[in-house]
């Protein structure tokens, strides 16, 4: 049986406003994309995933956004 996809469950759950496009930081990103840390980051290193934002010089977070459309790219593959 095939697992629900989280980004279109997401979408369903919060629609298409504007909190669509906020940051999430690395708990709420393991939990979107089922991807562990490590290759999380090995994809980030061959362009193979979302560019991580800066937010502050010990804090990192990604573009909501773009990892929904990361994990519906999976999902289309």
């Amino acid at each position: 049986m095939n697992k629900p996809n989280p980004a279109i469950l997401l979408r369903e759950t919060i629609g298409l406003a504007p909190i669509y496009d906020r940051i999430v930081k690395e708990a709420e990103r393991e939990k979107i994309t089922a991807i562990s840390r490590s290759q999380c980051f090995q994809l980030e290193r061959k362009n193979q995933f979302p560019k991580r934002v800066r937010l502050s010089s010990h804090s990192v977070g990604w573009r909501l956004s773009e990892l929904l459309k990361f994990v519906e790219s999976l999902h289309t593959v």
